[in-house]
């Protein structure tokens, strides 16, 4: 498992990827781990072509859950399972999450510095 994490204003942020030969399971969460909006993606056909997302369970989030999802099936060229739970703005999630997923790929387990953003 491929994890990362940041803390910021003293709540801990975090991504744990689970790499499978078929597809990636990815958890994008505050302290712990659990379930939120749940997005699944395909990746394209060709290289460089779009994929299918869908939201399968959740309300919130929506946006973000989507996009994750796509990044992830993009970059892994697999199918992705994609859940965000947070108390972060869409946009602001969307932003920190991706970069942790950066973060997470990049080593096996990567802790970031403390942000006092």
């Amino acid at each position: 498992m491929l994890e990362a994490s940041l803390e910021r204003n003293g709540a801990v942020y975090k991504v744990s990827l689970l790499p499978m030969e078929n597809a990636v399971l990815a958890f994008f969460y505050e302290d712990r781990i659990k379930i939120g909006t749940l997005a699944v993606s395909t990746p394209g056909l060709r290289e460089g072509g779009a994929g299918t997302s869908s939201v399968l369970l959740g309300g919130k989030y929506l946006i973000a859950a989507r996009a994750l999802s796509e990044r992830v099936a993009a970059i892994y060229n697999k199918m992705s399972i994609v859940s965000i739970n947070t108390k972060l703005s869409e946009g602001e999630a969307l932003r920190l999450y991706a970069s942790l997923f950066d973060k997470a790929r990049s080593g096996p387990s990567t802790d970031l510095a403390s942000s006092k953003d």
